[in-house]
């Protein structure tokens, strides 16, 4: 396994955890928005590993902020990472995956499907990772890569706790009351966890889910409302 992020000592921590569950990792400290790093990516990857059965594209968060307030600089840095990264990622990847008949997982978000006033950069990038994902679907057919799009909600990440704390003290209350708070008012059973993300991850590129093919699968405890 390879892993890339641009906190090293984020990446150093995630291959411990794997390393003492007996796994295989290796890290290599990019930024994807750059143009070059996703072929040094796949690079790096093919030396290591040989191969690449699976691409999981999970890169980038997106600012917050009522429109008539963000700028053009905010919009195009919220699709360089998480958008365009992604697209060069799985360029430099596709030919290995196809050789290996692999699989591409892009993580993109409830956003996509419905968006909202204080998510309109975030809601704009997914619903364009959706709309690539149905597009490479249809090309992953030709060339036997399997290719799908999971929409988490909120998940129990250093950005929620982040924006949970804030919400606290706003409120003058404990994260757990502030968190109930929250569940309720989003009308969601709950928040998840990453590894539920990660488990349906795996899911997806295992054989058991390989009739999966331009899937968007929502998961995000009812907080997709649209059709």
């Amino acid at each position: 396994m390879v892993l890339t992020a641009r906190d090293e000592q984020a990446l150093s921590d995630a291959a411990g955890e794997i390393r003492k569950a007996g796994g295989e990792a290796h890290t290599i400290a990019l930024d994807l928005r750059a143009p070059a790093a996703a072929g040094r990516l796949a690079e790096y990857s093919m030396t290591r590993c040989g191969r690449i059965d699976v691409l999981v594209n999970n890169a980038g968060a997106t600012k917050r902020g009522e429109f008539l307030e963000l700028t053009d600089e905010d919009f195009a840095d919220g699709f360089a990472l998480k958008f365009f990264g992604a697209i060069r990622l799985t360029r430099a990847a596709w030919p290995h995956l196809k050789a290996a008949q692999g699989s591409v997982v892009f993580i993109s978000g409830v956003g996509g499907r419905t968006p909202g006033a204080q998510f309109t950069i975030g809601g704009s990038v997914n619903a364009a990772l959706l709309s690539l994902t149905k597009a490479l679907a249809d090309l992953g057919i030709r060339d036997g890569v399997q290719v799908n799009a999971i929409n988490p909600g909120s998940i129990r990440t250093a950005r929620y706790t982040t924006r949970l704390k804030s919400l606290a003290a706003e409120r003058g209350l404990t994260p757990e009351a502030a968190e109930k708070a929250y569940v309720q008012n989003a009308h969601v059973t709950r928040i998840g966890e990453p590894e539920e993300i990660a488990a349906l991850v795996a899911f997806m590129a295992s054989a058991e889910g390989r009739l999966l093919q331009g899937s968007l699968v929502d998961i995000d405890g009812g907080s997709t409302k649209t059709i």
